[in-house]
This record gives C-alpha cells, structure tokens and sequence, in this order.
C-alpha cells in the first residue's frame, strides 16, 4: 500500500514517481518548495528534474521504492492509482489524470505547515529556515530600518538590512528612482551595486520582533 501519484509536464516525456505522499496537498507543497529555492523547473532542463527528485527523497527518507523517475509513455499506463498524475507546468500543477472519477483530492496538509516540514527534512546548510516565517509584502511598502530577504547570487537566501531608496541614477541600466536597496555587497558603496536594489514586485520582510 502507498499513497502513489506521477509527476510529469506537459511534454510528458519523463515521470516521477511517488510511493508516499502523493495526495494534492503534499504535491503542491514539494512543487512550491522547489519553487521558492530558486530550482529550475522540469519543464525547463534535465536539473529541474534532479532537484524534484532531491527534495523529495530527502523528505521520504532512503527507501529504495519511495521515488523514482523513468521515460512517460501513456497516461493510461503511467496512472499508479491513488491520486493519478499530476501534469505541471513551471512549478505549479496545470492538468491532472485522474485515477478513477469522482475523484475527492487530498486537503490533510495545510501548506505552509507542509513546507516547514520538507524544509526541516533538507540539508541544514540548505534550509529556507526563518525566510518561511517572513511576511510577504509588496516592495513598494518596504522603507529604511527594515530586514529583508534577498536570493544571493549563489541562490541561498539571507535577511539583509534596508539602507536607502535610489535617488535616480541608472545602474548597470536599472533607474534606481524609488526602488529601496540593502546593504549586501559593496559596504558602504552598496547603491552602485545592481544586485542590492529589490528588484520583485514582492519581497518576505522579517517581522519587526523578530529583528529587534
């Protein structure tokens, strides 16, 4: 017995396979994980696929039959029961095929309870750690004196004090006019540093207790 389901993308050239959780909330949790570790997709090159695999893995344990990964050859034959495939696209989930129908999918796991889990399974040295206990907010509320995470550019993220807003000058072509920058690289120097400006539309602000 399992809870099985097949990971696949709309090219349906590869599969992963999951003997354990395999219901919707555990699928999208592990998708949306991969997403917020900056991981390439499947459908964009073969290391989308690895990192899928190495998240999952790591959260199953070492069981030799919890994940697997082979060539897609039909829907029909690819359905493991359970809860079907799951089709995605990016990292979020586009189509499904379903094992059998009415299908009621699986809502046990709430999301971000899910995501501290698989983050507590990994690696410690590549934890999201407190950055999943950040709020979530537009950039245009972020102000000097505020603790923010920033992606470095070896893909880990790290909370970093805000500084300043640009005054206008263009950086390595970006118009700096409003956008708030950290102190990151460069010291002192940091506003003529491209990568210290917040250049998302949102950004996870650490809670002003947090960072008192």
């Amino acid at each position: 017995m399992g809870n099985r389901a097949v990971i696949t993308t709309e090219k349906r050239d590869l599969g992963v396979y999951l003997h354990w959780n395999g219901g919707r909330d555990s699928v999208e949790a592990f998708l949306e994980y991969c997403d917020l570790r900056g991981f390439r997709p499947p459908d964009s090159d073969e290391y989308g696929w690895a990192r899928l695999c190495q998240v999952v893995a790591n959260f199953v344990g070492a069981s030799g039959l919890s994940v697997g990964i082979s060539r897609y050859t039909t829907d029909k034959q690819m359905d493991p029961g359970d809860n079907g495939v799951y089709v995605t696209r990016g990292w979020e989930i586009v189509d499904r095929v379903y094992p059998y129908t009415p299908f009621e999918e699986e809502r046990e796991y709430p999301l971000d309870a899910m995501l501290r889990e698989i983050d507590a399974s990994q690696p410690e040295d590549q934890r999201l750690g407190a950055y999943l206990d950040a709020e979530e907010v537009p950039v245009s509320e972020v102000a000097p004196g505020d603790e923010v995470f920033v992606r470095r550019v070896d893909g880990r993220f790290e909370a970093f004090p805000v500084v300043g807003v640009g005054d206008g000058r263009v950086v390595n072509g970006l118009d700096t006019t409003g956008v708030p920058y950290v102190r990151m690289y460069n010291g002192d120097e940091c506003a003529g540093n491209v990568n210290n400006y917040l250049r998302t539309p949102t950004v996870r602000r650490v809670p002003k207790e947090a960072s008192a």
